[in-house]
């Protein structure tokens, strides 16, 4: 019997809804504090992102969910990518990689002409990530999120 490894991206269903939770905390608590913002968010992300337009995804891989990302809807042009981790025992495995073009595919089948994200510059590994998928800097708004010390933007069309 052959072991499956390849890396099935799905949408969100309320089997996985505490998936997107346990993966955030990991690195939040890692890297970071978690903030109430995100404490709201990912205790009900179907009223907090998927009724408001937004959208998570999964990355399943040897049938557990190793990984998420979420497009946030700001308004009929844009989405945030956020919310996005994959778990530690599986970095590496081109997961991150996976999440983002899905994404960038979904934005642009729904119209939309620019993804935004906000990150923290610590994070070298996500940053270079981003840059190496054509996101640039731009100026960062105060009072997002108290980790984000850099914003980001790529145009989609």
């Amino acid at each position: 019997m052959s072991v499956d490894n390849t890396i099935e991206i799905i949408p969100f269903s309320p089997t996985y809804k505490e998936a997107i939770k346990t993966l955030n905390l990991e690195w939040l608590q890692k890297h970071f504090r978690v903030e109430p913002k995100d404490e709201l968010v990912l205790s009900d992300p179907q009223g907090q992102i998927i009724d408001k337009g937004g959208m998570i995804f999964y990355a399943k891989y040897k049938d557990e969910i190793v990984g998420t990302v979420s497009l946030i809807k700001i308004d009929d042009t844009t989405f945030e990518l956020s919310k996005m981790a994959v778990t530690d025992g599986v970095q590496g495995l081109g997961i991150g990689k996976k999440l983002m073009l899905h994404c960038f595919a979904v934005a642009e089948a729904k119209g939309m002409e620019k993804v935004i994200l906000y990150s923290n510059r610590k994070l070298l590994s996500a940053i270079h990530l981003y840059e190496k998928f054509g996101f640039v800097e731009v100026p960062l708004e105060d009072g997002v999120y108290e980790r984000a010390d850099i914003k980001m933007e790529r145009i989609i069309r």
